[in-house]
């Protein structure tokens, strides 16, 4: 008898991990009889031809977002007060003064995070949403949609969504085993488990403990180390291109060497312009040496702005732009969502460039499974101003404490090293591969080839 697994969409995150790579072969070659409950406006049957259950109801109850929002504020100040730590309250977003309502929600969810800035404070705020969510509608409609469809266990595919609150309650009343995935290597000390289940799985032996740590009422028999799907598709060779098909595909002169650069959101990095800028700066100064390089801009798929504009087209001769393949279909970042064929394109970006550089990005790891070096730009802009975020506050976030060595990364720390940064990597002399690969381990773990068998193993453990 076949096990019925619903893998739970609570929004557009998890479709790359969970339904674009193998993750659903292998769970169907495993045995498992697999429907995607759908909360995202992706059709899953129209496009890809998956058995799904579509939730067409998206409500919360309308204080949800209030107390979710003094809950995660709550868990940074218990943090910071618990580990004697400044850097907790750096993942906290300015309040909303903007016109009366904006300012009531404001004052409201202040007077919630005074009440509870305790770990029972923050036991009631959880029991309080919870109880809210059993009022919203929405859960009566999961509830009826389980009740039909009688699923053995619901994998929910990120933590972090409040729109899979009401359902996971619904499966949990209804006595349906519910397991949640850690989405993002950076999460767990940011505050953002949203959800409680019966069981978590995360990337590596590193996350599980930052689990544990975080969340006491969590026991270390709940939470399984499985890796991420995320990375995968790097060891999908049947996906690499020869230098000469991807350079005619992609518009690019197959003798340059290409050196990839990747975009950040605009909060994340509010100048990234200008150190891009910086790049084709040094590149032509390297050119001008005798080198033949050009660069490969690749924007963060759920940027919108047109910051970049002036950089790229006062550097067209040398910046060429791959956009990721990911398709908007709505108004929200999370309604951004990744089409299949951009494995294909960022696995060979990764493989024909020389190195890539960003601000913090994760595709350190992309690049290190290829071999490949990153830098790290970690020095002001002259544009920083009052009010535009530094982005060297980045580098002191919890989840960069797991590099194993200050050499796991590439730092240009002065804009008047990143020519001889750049020369050094190209001429072999400088990496950090090594090195990169022993973080690569402590954040995805010592399996990443294996992460979809290993979640389908877990699964199978939960039924």
């Amino acid at each position: 008898m076949s096990k019925k697994v619903f893998v739970f969409f609570p929004d557009g995150v998890g479709l790359r991990n969970f339904a674009f790579t193998d993750f659903k072969t292998i769970g169907e070659q495993m045995g498992f009889d697999i429907t995607y409950w759908n909360n995202t406006v992706f059709s899953l049957k129209e496009n890809l031809g998956f058995k799904e259950v579509k939730i067409e109801n998206n409500q919360l109850h309308p204080l949800t977002p209030l107390y979710s929002r003094a809950r995660k504020r709550c868990e940074l100040n218990v943090s910071r007060d618990t580990f004697k730590d400044a850097v907790y309250p750096t993942y906290k977003f300015p309040f909303n003064y903007k016109g009366l309502k904006n300012s009531l929600k404001s004052i409201y969810t202040k007077a919630l995070i005074g009440l509870h800035s305790s770990e029972k404070g923050i036991e009631r705020l959880r029991k309080k949403i919870n109880a809210l969510e059993r009022k919203n509608p929405k859960y009566a409609y999961c509830k009826a949609q389980l009740e039909e469809h009688k699923p053995d266990v619901v994998f929910c595919t990120t933590q972090r969504a409040t729109q899979s609150i009401s359902a996971l309650l619904a499966a949990k009343d209804l006595g349906i085993p519910t397991v949640a995935f850690v989405y993002s290597w950076d999460n767990v000390p940011k505050a953002m488990q949203v959800v409680e289940t019966d069981y978590y799985c995360v990337w590596s032996a590193h996350m599980k403990q930052e689990v544990l740590k975080y969340y006491p009422f969590v026991s270390e028999e709940q939470v399984f180390v499985t890796g991420t799907p995320q990375f995968e598709p790097h060891y999908d060779t049947s996906l690499k291109m020869s230098r000469t098909d991807f350079c005619a595909a992609h518009n690019l002169d197959p003798d340059k060497k290409y050196i990839c650069y990747s975009g950040d959101d605009e909060t994340t990095s509010p100048l990234d312009q200008y150190y891009l800028e910086d790049l084709a700066n040094a590149v032509r100064q390297l050119n001008a040496k005798g080198y033949n390089l050009g660069i490969i801009y690749r924007k963060c798929p759920v940027d919108f702005t047109t910051r970049y504009n002036t950089v790229l087209e006062n550097n067209k001769d040398i910046i060429a732009v791959l956009d990721p393949i990911w398709k908007q279909v709505g108004d929200q970042w999370n309604q951004v969502l990744p089409a299949k064929e951009d494995f294909k394109m960022l696995y060979n970006v990764c493989e024909h460039s020389e190195f890539v550089t960003n601000v913090c990005s994760s595709t350190v790891f992309d690049f290190v499974t290829h071999d490949k070096s990153c830098i790290y730009y970690n020095y002001e802009q002259p544009q920083l101003q009052k009010g535009i975020r530094d982005i060297g506050q980045n580098y002191k976030y919890v989840h960069f404490r797991s590099m194993p060595s200050p050499k796991a990364a590439v730092f240009c720390t002065d804009k008047k090293d990143l020519e001889a940064t750049v020369k050094a990597i190209l001429d072999g002399t400088l990496s950090n591969v090594e090195e990169g690969k022993k973080w690569y381990e402590v954040i995805v773990g010592k399996t990443p080839k294996d992460a979809s068998r290993n979640i389908w193993e877990a699964i199978n453990t939960f039924i």
